[in-house]
Protein backbone atom coordinates (compact mmCIF):
# COMPACT_ATOMS: atom_id res chain seq x y z
CA UNK A 1 0.00 0.00 0.00
CA UNK A 2 1.86 3.58 -0.99
CA UNK A 3 3.00 5.27 1.58
CA UNK A 4 0.82 8.55 2.37
CA UNK A 5 2.57 11.82 3.24
CA UNK A 6 -0.18 13.88 5.61
CA UNK A 7 2.14 17.19 4.70
CA UNK A 8 2.16 16.95 0.74
CA UNK A 9 -0.93 18.84 0.61
CA UNK A 10 0.99 22.25 2.44
CA UNK A 11 3.59 22.14 -0.61
CA UNK A 12 1.81 23.68 -4.16
CA UNK A 13 4.68 23.00 -5.68
CA UNK A 14 4.93 19.35 -5.28
CA UNK A 15 0.92 19.32 -6.37
CA UNK A 16 1.68 21.37 -9.71
CA UNK A 17 4.44 19.35 -10.29
CA UNK A 18 2.08 16.44 -10.39
CA UNK A 19 -0.46 17.75 -12.46
CA UNK A 20 2.06 18.30 -15.08
CA UNK A 21 2.73 14.82 -14.26
CA UNK A 22 6.52 15.14 -12.89
CA UNK A 23 7.57 13.18 -9.72
CA UNK A 24 9.98 15.47 -8.18
CA UNK A 25 12.74 13.27 -6.27
CA UNK A 26 15.68 15.83 -6.34
CA UNK A 27 15.22 17.16 -3.01
CA UNK A 28 18.75 16.77 -1.91
CA UNK A 29 19.35 19.47 -4.51
CA UNK A 30 16.77 21.33 -3.62
CA UNK A 31 13.37 21.11 -2.07
CA UNK A 32 9.81 22.54 -2.73
CA UNK A 33 8.58 25.17 -0.25
CA UNK A 34 5.43 24.83 1.95
CA UNK A 35 2.38 27.53 1.63
CA UNK A 36 3.22 29.19 4.98
CA UNK A 37 7.22 30.41 3.14
CA UNK A 38 5.35 31.51 -0.08
CA UNK A 39 2.32 33.53 2.10
CA UNK A 40 5.45 35.33 4.13
CA UNK A 41 7.15 35.81 0.97
CA UNK A 42 4.19 37.70 -1.05
CA UNK A 43 3.08 39.72 2.70
CA UNK A 44 6.84 41.23 3.00
CA UNK A 45 6.03 42.41 -0.58
CA UNK A 46 2.69 42.93 -1.12
CA UNK A 47 2.99 45.30 2.40
CA UNK A 48 5.54 47.28 1.64
CA UNK A 49 9.14 46.11 1.26
CA UNK A 50 12.08 48.66 3.33
CA UNK A 51 15.51 48.07 4.30
CA UNK A 52 16.39 46.72 7.40
CA UNK A 53 18.37 48.28 10.47
CA UNK A 54 18.88 51.45 8.69
CA UNK A 55 15.30 53.46 8.90
CA UNK A 56 13.09 54.63 11.70
CA UNK A 57 10.27 54.35 9.61
CA UNK A 58 7.14 51.91 10.05
CA UNK A 59 8.03 49.67 6.97
CA UNK A 60 11.80 49.70 8.34
CA UNK A 61 11.36 48.99 11.57
CA UNK A 62 8.06 46.92 11.27
CA UNK A 63 10.92 44.99 8.54
CA UNK A 64 13.58 44.87 11.00
CA UNK A 65 12.01 43.43 13.75
CA UNK A 66 10.37 40.31 11.72
CA UNK A 67 14.04 40.11 9.86
CA UNK A 68 15.75 40.03 13.57
CA UNK A 69 13.12 37.20 14.69
CA UNK A 70 14.44 34.75 11.95
CA UNK A 71 17.26 35.44 13.78
CA UNK A 72 15.88 34.03 16.70
CA UNK A 73 14.10 31.16 15.54
CA UNK A 74 17.16 29.60 13.83
CA UNK A 75 18.93 30.28 17.15
CA UNK A 76 15.97 28.00 18.56
CA UNK A 77 15.98 25.59 15.82
CA UNK A 78 19.81 24.99 15.42
CA UNK A 79 19.71 25.77 20.27
CA UNK A 80 22.07 28.11 20.21
CA UNK A 81 23.31 30.03 22.60
CA UNK A 82 22.21 32.68 21.78
CA UNK A 83 21.06 34.79 18.73
CA UNK A 84 24.20 36.76 18.21
CA UNK A 85 25.54 33.14 17.09
CA UNK A 86 23.71 33.11 14.14
CA UNK A 87 24.75 34.85 11.07
CA UNK A 88 22.67 35.47 7.56
CA UNK A 89 24.33 34.35 4.33
CA UNK A 90 23.66 33.49 1.27
CA UNK A 91 23.58 29.97 1.11
CA UNK A 92 25.77 27.26 2.85
CA UNK A 93 28.45 28.18 0.19
CA UNK A 94 28.90 31.66 1.25
CA UNK A 95 29.39 30.58 4.43
CA UNK A 96 31.99 28.19 4.07
CA UNK A 97 34.14 31.03 2.10
CA UNK A 98 33.31 33.65 4.84
CA UNK A 99 34.83 31.34 7.06
CA UNK A 100 37.87 30.68 4.52
CA UNK A 101 38.75 34.02 3.98
CA UNK A 102 37.85 35.16 7.78
CA UNK A 103 40.09 33.11 9.06
CA UNK A 104 42.97 32.67 7.08
CA UNK A 105 44.97 35.17 9.26
CA UNK A 106 45.14 32.47 11.77
CA UNK A 107 47.28 30.05 9.43
CA UNK A 108 50.89 29.67 8.63
CA UNK A 109 52.79 28.05 5.56
CA UNK A 110 53.29 24.04 6.92
CA UNK A 111 49.72 24.44 8.67
CA UNK A 112 47.57 21.74 8.31
CA UNK A 113 43.27 21.57 6.81
CA UNK A 114 41.73 18.51 7.36
CA UNK A 115 38.96 17.36 5.02
CA UNK A 116 37.09 14.49 4.17
CA UNK A 117 36.99 12.56 0.86
CA UNK A 118 33.37 12.74 0.55
CA UNK A 119 33.17 16.42 0.72
CA UNK A 120 30.54 18.51 -1.93
CA UNK A 121 32.51 21.37 -3.83
CA UNK A 122 31.46 23.95 -1.24
CA UNK A 123 33.44 22.07 1.67
CA UNK A 124 36.73 21.59 -0.65
CA UNK A 125 37.22 24.18 -2.79
CA UNK A 126 37.05 27.43 -0.11
CA UNK A 127 39.79 25.31 1.95
CA UNK A 128 41.59 24.11 -1.16
CA UNK A 129 41.96 27.51 -2.02
CA UNK A 130 43.11 28.81 1.47
CA UNK A 131 45.47 25.79 1.11
CA UNK A 132 47.30 27.44 -2.09
CA UNK A 133 47.36 31.05 -1.00
CA UNK A 134 49.08 30.49 2.16
CA UNK A 135 51.30 27.45 1.60
CA UNK A 136 48.85 24.89 3.75
CA UNK A 137 48.48 21.41 3.51
CA UNK A 138 45.02 19.83 2.78
CA UNK A 139 44.80 16.73 4.47
CA UNK A 140 41.97 14.50 3.07
CA UNK A 141 40.44 11.78 5.50
CA UNK A 142 39.70 8.43 3.94
CA UNK A 143 36.32 6.37 3.75
CA UNK A 144 35.72 2.73 5.09
CA UNK A 145 33.78 0.31 2.99
CA UNK A 146 30.31 1.54 3.82
CA UNK A 147 30.79 5.41 3.39
CA UNK A 148 31.59 6.73 6.42
CA UNK A 149 34.58 8.44 7.60
CA UNK A 150 37.57 6.36 8.45
CA UNK A 151 37.95 6.97 12.32
CA UNK A 152 41.06 5.06 12.72
CA UNK A 153 42.85 6.78 9.61
CA UNK A 154 41.41 9.89 10.54
CA UNK A 155 43.35 9.38 14.09
CA UNK A 156 46.86 9.28 12.50
CA UNK A 157 45.87 12.17 10.13
CA UNK A 158 44.86 14.89 12.71
CA UNK A 159 47.73 16.14 14.81
CA UNK A 160 49.51 18.75 16.11
CA UNK A 161 49.69 20.53 12.66
CA UNK A 162 46.00 20.25 12.26
CA UNK A 163 44.53 24.11 12.33
CA UNK A 164 41.22 23.30 11.21
CA UNK A 165 38.82 20.08 10.27
CA UNK A 166 36.16 21.10 7.59
CA UNK A 167 33.43 18.01 7.21
CA UNK A 168 30.02 17.10 6.29
CA UNK A 169 27.20 15.92 8.64
CA UNK A 170 25.12 14.03 6.39
CA UNK A 171 26.76 13.01 2.64
CA UNK A 172 24.86 14.40 -0.67
CA UNK A 173 25.84 11.45 -2.65
CA UNK A 174 26.62 8.55 0.49
CA UNK A 175 23.24 9.52 2.48
CA UNK A 176 25.47 8.71 5.21
CA UNK A 177 25.74 10.48 8.79
CA UNK A 178 28.78 10.96 9.07
CA UNK A 179 30.82 10.64 12.81
CA UNK A 180 31.26 14.47 13.27
CA UNK A 181 31.25 13.65 17.18
CA UNK A 182 34.28 11.46 17.51
CA UNK A 183 35.63 13.62 14.64
CA UNK A 184 35.26 17.14 16.80
CA UNK A 185 36.88 14.63 19.49
CA UNK A 186 39.92 14.12 17.50
CA UNK A 187 40.43 17.76 16.44
CA UNK A 188 39.55 19.58 19.70
CA UNK A 189 42.52 17.40 21.07
CA UNK A 190 44.61 19.21 19.23
CA UNK A 191 43.49 22.34 19.40
CA UNK A 192 41.76 22.77 15.55
CA UNK A 193 39.04 24.67 14.83
CA UNK A 194 35.91 22.49 13.69
CA UNK A 195 33.14 23.28 10.82
CA UNK A 196 30.42 21.06 10.23
CA UNK A 197 28.15 21.20 7.07
CA UNK A 198 25.48 20.70 7.78
CA UNK A 199 23.68 21.70 4.16
CA UNK A 200 22.19 17.95 4.51
CA UNK A 201 21.94 17.15 7.60
CA UNK A 202 19.82 20.17 8.80
CA UNK A 203 17.35 19.36 6.62
CA UNK A 204 16.73 15.32 8.55
CA UNK A 205 16.47 15.83 11.97
CA UNK A 206 17.15 18.45 14.81
CA UNK A 207 20.27 19.34 15.43
CA UNK A 208 21.22 20.37 19.17
CA UNK A 209 24.88 22.66 18.36
CA UNK A 210 25.72 23.08 22.02
CA UNK A 211 25.79 19.41 22.71
CA UNK A 212 27.58 19.02 18.99
CA UNK A 213 30.32 21.55 20.34
CA UNK A 214 31.61 22.83 17.00
CA UNK A 215 33.32 25.92 16.38
CA UNK A 216 30.81 26.85 13.14
CA UNK A 217 28.16 25.05 11.64
CA UNK A 218 26.28 26.02 8.36
CA UNK A 219 23.36 25.15 6.28
CA UNK A 220 21.14 27.00 3.59
CA UNK A 221 17.24 27.72 3.51
CA UNK A 222 16.64 26.28 0.11
CA UNK A 223 17.82 22.81 1.21
CA UNK A 224 15.41 23.08 4.44
CA UNK A 225 11.89 24.01 2.27
CA UNK A 226 13.22 27.71 2.68
CA UNK A 227 13.85 30.43 -0.10
CA UNK A 228 16.88 30.15 -1.96
CA UNK A 229 19.37 33.13 -1.67
CA UNK A 230 19.73 33.06 1.81
CA UNK A 231 21.53 30.49 4.24
CA UNK A 232 22.49 30.50 8.13
CA UNK A 233 26.20 30.54 9.58
CA UNK A 234 26.32 29.18 13.15
CA UNK A 235 29.33 30.16 15.08
CA UNK A 236 30.39 29.84 19.10
CA UNK A 237 30.64 33.21 20.47
CA UNK A 238 34.64 32.63 20.61
CA UNK A 239 34.85 31.35 17.16
CA UNK A 240 33.11 34.20 16.03
CA UNK A 241 35.38 36.69 17.70
CA UNK A 242 38.33 35.26 15.57
CA UNK A 243 36.87 35.96 12.13
CA UNK A 244 37.90 39.07 10.42
CA UNK A 245 35.21 40.88 8.04
CA UNK A 246 35.50 39.60 4.49
CA UNK A 247 32.86 41.78 2.70
CA UNK A 248 33.14 45.27 3.34
CA UNK A 249 30.12 47.52 2.89
CA UNK A 250 27.08 49.32 4.44
CA UNK A 251 25.80 47.91 7.64
CA UNK A 252 28.24 46.26 9.04
CA UNK A 253 30.41 49.85 10.01
CA UNK A 254 30.76 50.93 13.12
CA UNK A 255 32.70 54.01 12.42
CA UNK A 256 34.35 55.42 8.89
CA UNK A 257 36.87 57.88 7.76
CA UNK A 258 38.41 58.13 4.72
CA UNK A 259 41.68 56.31 5.81
CA UNK A 260 40.37 54.06 8.18
CA UNK A 261 37.59 52.30 9.63
CA UNK A 262 35.80 49.89 12.67
CA UNK A 263 33.24 47.00 12.33
CA UNK A 264 30.54 45.55 14.17
CA UNK A 265 31.21 42.57 15.75
CA UNK A 266 29.28 39.43 14.85
CA UNK A 267 26.54 38.65 13.85
CA UNK A 268 26.15 42.46 11.68
CA UNK A 269 29.91 42.54 10.97
CA UNK A 270 29.82 39.73 8.44
CA UNK A 271 26.47 41.14 6.73
CA UNK A 272 27.77 43.89 4.59
CA UNK A 273 25.06 45.48 2.39
CA UNK A 274 21.42 45.28 1.78
CA UNK A 275 20.78 40.81 3.11
CA UNK A 276 18.67 38.95 1.43
CA UNK A 277 15.41 40.06 3.40
CA UNK A 278 12.08 38.58 2.29
CA UNK A 279 14.21 35.67 1.79
CA UNK A 280 15.15 35.67 5.54
CA UNK A 281 11.64 36.70 6.48
CA UNK A 282 10.00 33.61 4.71
CA UNK A 283 12.94 31.24 6.12
CA UNK A 284 11.21 32.56 9.74
CA UNK A 285 7.77 31.09 8.52
CA UNK A 286 9.38 28.07 7.17
CA UNK A 287 10.85 27.13 10.09
CA UNK A 288 7.61 27.84 12.38
CA UNK A 289 6.25 25.43 9.71
CA UNK A 290 8.91 23.03 10.81
CA UNK A 291 8.61 23.42 14.33
CA UNK A 292 4.56 22.42 14.18
CA UNK A 293 5.37 19.41 12.60
CA UNK A 294 5.41 16.08 14.63
CA UNK A 295 9.10 15.26 14.36
CA UNK A 296 8.56 11.55 15.24
CA UNK A 297 6.34 11.22 12.67
CA UNK A 298 8.46 13.02 9.63
CA UNK A 299 11.53 10.54 11.02
CA UNK A 300 9.01 7.22 10.68
CA UNK A 301 7.94 8.60 7.25
CA UNK A 302 11.01 9.48 5.63
CA UNK A 303 12.86 6.29 6.80
CA UNK A 304 9.86 4.03 5.49
CA UNK A 305 10.22 5.77 2.33
CA UNK A 306 13.99 5.04 2.28
CA UNK A 307 13.21 1.45 3.15
CA UNK A 308 10.80 1.26 0.14
CA UNK A 309 13.39 3.13 -2.42
CA UNK A 310 16.25 0.53 -1.00
CA UNK A 311 13.73 -2.56 -1.97
CA UNK A 312 12.94 -1.49 -5.22
CA UNK A 313 16.56 -0.42 -6.34
CA UNK A 314 17.25 -4.38 -4.88
CA UNK A 315 15.26 -5.62 -7.89
CA UNK A 316 16.66 -5.22 -10.98
CA UNK A 317 19.93 -7.13 -11.82
CA UNK A 318 23.15 -4.68 -12.52
CA UNK A 319 22.39 -1.43 -9.83
CA UNK A 320 25.30 -0.74 -7.91
CA UNK A 321 24.76 1.42 -4.88
CA UNK A 322 27.52 4.00 -3.70
CA UNK A 323 28.27 3.31 -0.29
CA UNK A 324 25.74 1.81 2.03
CA UNK A 325 23.13 4.74 2.43
CA UNK A 326 21.17 5.13 5.70
CA UNK A 327 18.17 7.69 4.78
CA UNK A 328 16.85 10.78 2.42
CA UNK A 329 18.78 9.63 -0.84
CA UNK A 330 20.05 6.85 -2.92
CA UNK A 331 22.96 6.94 -5.43
CA UNK A 332 23.41 4.44 -7.82
CA UNK A 333 24.96 3.37 -10.96
CA UNK A 334 23.67 0.23 -13.34
CA UNK A 335 26.15 -2.20 -14.93
CA UNK A 336 26.73 -1.38 -18.81
CA UNK A 337 24.26 1.68 -18.76
CA UNK A 338 25.58 5.13 -19.34
CA UNK A 339 23.96 7.61 -16.48
CA UNK A 340 23.44 10.27 -19.02
CA UNK A 341 20.95 7.82 -21.01
CA UNK A 342 19.42 6.71 -18.00
CA UNK A 343 18.24 10.25 -16.91
CA UNK A 344 17.42 11.23 -20.20
CA UNK A 345 14.74 7.91 -20.16
CA UNK A 346 13.43 8.83 -16.52
CA UNK A 347 13.15 12.53 -17.39
CA UNK A 348 11.08 11.91 -20.63
CA UNK A 349 8.84 9.81 -18.33
CA UNK A 350 8.28 12.71 -15.95
CA UNK A 351 10.47 11.53 -13.43
CA UNK A 352 12.76 14.02 -11.71
CA UNK A 353 16.11 12.82 -10.18
CA UNK A 354 19.90 14.13 -10.58
CA UNK A 355 22.41 12.24 -12.69
CA UNK A 356 26.15 13.26 -12.68
CA UNK A 357 28.73 13.91 -9.84
CA UNK A 358 26.71 15.77 -8.06
CA UNK A 359 29.36 18.35 -6.96
CA UNK A 360 31.79 16.01 -5.25
CA UNK A 361 33.97 15.22 -8.26
CA UNK A 362 36.94 14.26 -6.41
CA UNK A 363 34.52 11.27 -4.55
CA UNK A 364 33.62 10.59 -7.83
CA UNK A 365 37.26 9.65 -9.10
CA UNK A 366 37.93 8.38 -5.99
CA UNK A 367 34.71 5.62 -6.89
CA UNK A 368 36.23 5.22 -10.37
CA UNK A 369 32.64 6.90 -11.43
CA UNK A 370 31.93 9.37 -13.65
CA UNK A 371 28.59 10.27 -11.87
CA UNK A 372 25.95 8.08 -10.82
CA UNK A 373 21.72 8.58 -10.88
CA UNK A 374 20.42 9.93 -7.27
CA UNK A 375 17.04 9.86 -6.07
CA UNK A 376 16.41 11.72 -3.31
CA UNK A 377 13.09 12.88 -1.17
CA UNK A 378 11.35 15.23 1.20
CA UNK A 379 8.71 15.42 3.92
CA UNK A 380 6.23 15.67 0.82
CA UNK A 381 6.67 12.50 -1.38
CA UNK A 382 4.69 9.46 -0.36
CA UNK A 383 4.91 5.59 -2.30
CA UNK A 384 3.58 6.41 -5.04
CA UNK A 385 6.47 8.97 -6.13
CA UNK A 386 8.02 6.08 -5.70
CA UNK A 387 6.15 3.37 -7.80
CA UNK A 388 6.16 5.87 -10.47
CA UNK A 389 10.25 5.96 -10.28
CA UNK A 390 10.69 2.15 -9.84
CA UNK A 391 8.36 2.12 -13.62
CA UNK A 392 9.96 3.88 -15.31
CA UNK A 393 13.55 2.66 -14.14
CA UNK A 394 12.05 -0.70 -15.11
CA UNK A 395 11.09 0.85 -18.93
CA UNK A 396 14.07 2.55 -18.96
CA UNK A 397 16.47 -0.76 -18.14
CA UNK A 398 13.75 -2.49 -21.28
CA UNK A 399 15.26 0.21 -23.92
CA UNK A 400 19.39 0.50 -22.54
CA UNK A 401 20.13 -2.97 -22.04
Amino acid sequence: MPLNSPWRADFPGILALAAEGQTYLDSAATAQKPQAMLDSLLGYYASGAANVHRAQHLPGERATRAFEATREKAARWLNAASSEEIVFTRGSTESLNLLAYGLEHLFQAGDEIAISALEHHANLLPWQQLALRRGLKLVVLPLDELGDIDLAQAATLIGPRTRLLAVSQLSNVLGRWQPVSELLALARAHGALCVIDGAQGAVHGRHDLQALGADFYVCSGHKLYGPDGVGLLHGRREALAQLQPWQFGGEMVLQADYHEARFRPAPLGFEAGTPPISAVIALGATLDYLASLDDTAAAAHEAALHRELLAGLATPEGIRLLGAPQLALASFTVDGVHGADLAHLLTEQGIAVRSGHHCAMPLMKRLGLPGAIRVSFGLYNDGEDLQHFFAALDKALELLR
